[in-house]
């Protein structure tokens, strides 16, 4: 909810009046993203997903921080100096940070070498919201202080924007962040409304810098708190006009951790217990921004002209490279859509040639020649070298329980690596409802720090559930499996 003091005037007011606007009544917002993620499935299948080239980083060219402009590490006080007015616009790139390409928004950093910025919300004369004597102000003091406490101890670095009943502007409290070049920015805040039912955890960040990376910080503060308290999830939201988080330079989000207008939550909200799970949330969300998880996506049985085409929409406009065990069969039906795997970068491997259980695992030999006519099917369209394959029902199934130990050496012997899963939408089976896909694939993943997710792109409810499944994992780097990467084999 929309609390004075948090919005300034600026160029965004106007965009800020059709925002307030449109969000009107609580009760009348959505929790979660089911709307958008319906409207965008209505969309996609009726439009088609809109493609686009991410433009390439540029952090690489940005100069680099000295030692001596980030060397302010507790609480910073507004009276100790005086504070520039003027912000830089870019986020300064900082020794031991690594931009993966293949995974926007994801910075990947050592802890001792991490300087986390938590702000406190309100303070001073201004209290923010308040029931009963409930101060907003002490709550946030007492969460940062939780939050801090719990990232240090896991090796960051950790400012406070205050550390006292202190007023700041908002000036000051970006001008703190931005100057001593904090990574992230995390400013946390109570919430209130007028209809006391209202309840649950919202988070908000802004697209004017690293909206990217802001729009995951979020993700993963909001899922892990909202995990850890047992709380309402409320909405996650792109907002323009709150200054904190628009001029922050670095990925910065806003928690509104709870209402105080609820007495039931409100209750919660001043136990110090509550407030412990609260922050063990938001230094979960913020540890696992800086070390994702990581997590192969795999398609097997294509490609199809239209659903792997509606697949590599989707992997394109969010900048995820995924892994092809493609039939050569499917490639011969379908060669530009083969092209195109290979062509914007994701990794294809050989599944089969024909996916005939009974023949295919008649004995080594049959294996062995369908293998070699679906890579030379691959080779010839394609121009790659698949030294990647998966074996039909899993390396280990009803159909080659004996050969399956024959053909692994022998396919080992020329170089060919196999590659099994961990996880799996169960898409392969009876015609599921999308939600049922995803409920089947988050179920499975089991929060593994490496998951080899198995899914079939020749299924149509895979590709109009694959954009929602893929925000149900904000904590995990998506990437191509490669030669190099550590099979995952039954």
């Amino acid at each position: 909810m929309r609390k004075t003091g948090l919005y300034t005037p600026g160029v965004y007011m106007e965009h800020m009046g059709a925002y307030c606007h449109e969000r009107g009544d609580w009760r009348k917002r959505r929790e979660g993203k089911a709307g958008r993620y319906a409207a965008a499935l209505f969309l996609s299948v009726v439009l088609g997903i809109a493609t686009g080239e991410y433009a390439k980083d540029q952090r690489a060219s940005r100069p680099a921080a000295s030692d001596a402009e980030v060397q302010m590490i507790s609480s910073v006080s507004g009276d100790e100096e005086s504070l520039d007015s003027t912000t830089a616009r870019v986020m300064p790139v900082k020794e031991g940070m690594i931009f993966p390409e293949d995974i926007p928004g994801v910075f990947v950093k050592n802890p001792a070498d991490t300087l986390v910025a938590l702000d406190p919300g309100h303070g001073g004369a201004d209290g923010g919201c308040s029931r009963k004597g409930i101060m907003e102000k002490d709550i946030n003091l007492q969460i940062a202080f939780a939050v801090k406490g719990k990232l240090q101890a896991l090796g960051y670095q950790v400012m406070l924007t205050r550390d006292s009943d202190q007023a700041l502007t908002l000036e000051e409290r970006v001008n703190t962040a931005n100057r001593n070049q904090a990574d992230i920015y995390v400013s946390i805040h109570q919430n209130a409304d007028e209809a006391s039912e209202a309840k649950g955890i919202e988070l908000l960040y802004s697209s004017q810098n690293e909206g990217k990376a802001s729009g995951r910080l979020a993700e993963l503060i909001h899922k892990y708190t909202v995990e850890n308290t047992g709380a309402s999830g409320r909405e996650i939201i792109k907002e323009e006009g709150l200054y904190v988080i628009r001029e922050c330079v670095m990925p910065s989000c806003l928690i509104e951790t709870g209402f105080l207008s609820n007495r039931a939550e409100c209750g919660r909200l001043t136990d110090p217990e509550y407030q412990d799970q609260i922050a063990e949330g938001i230094a979960s969300g913020i540890d696992l921004f800086f070390h994702p998880k990581t997590m192969y996506l795999t398609f097997d049985d294509g490609p199809s002209e239209e659903n792997t085409a509606l697949i590599l929409d989707i992997l394109k406009e969010r900048g995820i490279k995924a892994t092809f065990f493609v039939i050569g069969e499917n490639v011969r039906r379908h060669p530009d859509i083969a092209k195109r795997i290979v062509e914007e970068g994701h990794t294809i491997g050989i599944h089969c040639n024909c996916h005939e259980y009974q023949t295919l695992y008649a004995d080594v030999d049959s294996y062995l020649r369908d293998f070699q006519k679906a890579y030379d099917t691959v080779k010839e369209i394609t121009g790659a070298d698949a030294k990647l394959f998966r074996f039909p029902g899993g390396s280990i199934n009803d159909y080659n329980k004996d050969v399956y130990q024959e053909i692994i050496e022998a396919m080992t012997e020329q170089g060919y690596i196999y590659y099994d899963w961990n996880a799996s939408l169960e898409d392969a089976t009876a015609k599921k409802e999308p939600q049922t896909l995803i409920r089947n694939a988050v179920s499975s993943a089991q929060g593994r720090k490496r998951v080899v997710m198995l899914a079939h792109d020749v299924v149509s409810q895979t590709a109009l559930c694959l954009d929602e499944l893929l925000e149900q994992f904000p904590e995990y780097q998506m990437k191509p499996l490669i030669e190099e990467s550590e099979p995952v084999q039954f």
